[in-house]
């Protein structure tokens, strides 16, 4: 193991011999890293925290730690992240509370930018961005593919819909629908597709989301990805973002 004079591991965690952990990184108990991980300099990780592979963590960040929540009495919670991931510099990603389920559960693939916070219990599905200054309530889902902008607040309990955008500084309080562009210089509406990243991954220029919720279900063939917009609706709890 690659391992600078002034990191410190505490023997009871779980750190691969092909792990590189650079200058004051500190390492708890209950940590378990994956295979080619890289710590860059003063990253500290608490656990119980399981991180995969090939994970790139930079200076400052704080990983695993306990929730902020008033609520919390230091109950085990736990941290999960995929692998692939690059997490840049003073990124905070809290531990999960038992009154959320115990876990917080990052993806893999996902570009994490400086200074994004992810709160307690929040699900973060792959090849999401977080991009400078997100900060995630808890018990926030991101799905796959979805981009949350620079500077934006999102309030507990939201979901961010799959291949969705949401623009820089845009305050969420409510569902972004999947495969919607939503910008607070709009007045906070979905003012349309997504249509650049969907067709970066193969989607047809011809779906129409912009259809009211009982004309999609109307419709014959509508085909796999309107029935996940449409359950999307339904199961919204806070209400959709139109």
């Amino acid at each position: 193991m690659n391992t600078h004079p002034t990191a410190m591991i505490d023997p009871r965690a779980k750190v691969p011999a092909s792990c590189k952990i650079g200058p004051y990184c500190v390492i708890g108990a209950d940590v378990e890293l994956g295979e080619d991980c890289h710590l860059v300099s003063h990253v500290s990780i608490e656990g119980p925290t399981r991180i995969g592979t090939d994970n790139r963590f930079f200076p400052f960040c704080a990983i695993g730690m306990a929730p902020q929540d008033v609520t919390y009495k230091g109950e085990p919670t736990r941290l999960e992240i995929g692998d692939h991931n690059e997490i840049r510099e003073c990124v905070t990603i809290n531990r999960g509370t038992v009154k959320g389920g115990g876990l917080t559960k990052v993806g893999s693939h996902l570009l994490i930018m400086a200074y994004t916070h992810i709160g307690h219990d929040c699900v973060i599905g792959n090849h999401a961005m977080l991009v400078n200054g997100a900060t995630l309530g808890g018990h926030v889902t991101v799905e796959e593919w979805a981009v949350v902008g620079a500077l934006c607040p999102v309030h507990q309990f939201v979901r961010i819909g799959a291949h969705s955008y949401v623009g820089g500084g845009t305050t969420i309080t409510q569902d972004v629908l999947p495969y919607s562009m939503t910008s607070a210089a709009r007045d906070t509406h979905a003012y349309g597709m997504n249509k650049v990243g969907l067709e970066r991954r193969g989607f047809s220029k011809e779906m129409n989301t912009s259809q009211a919720l009982e004309k999609l279900k109307s419709e014959i063939d509508r085909g796999e990805d309107v029935d996940m917009l449409i359950r999307f609706i339904e199961t919204s709890e806070r209400g959709v973002i139109k």
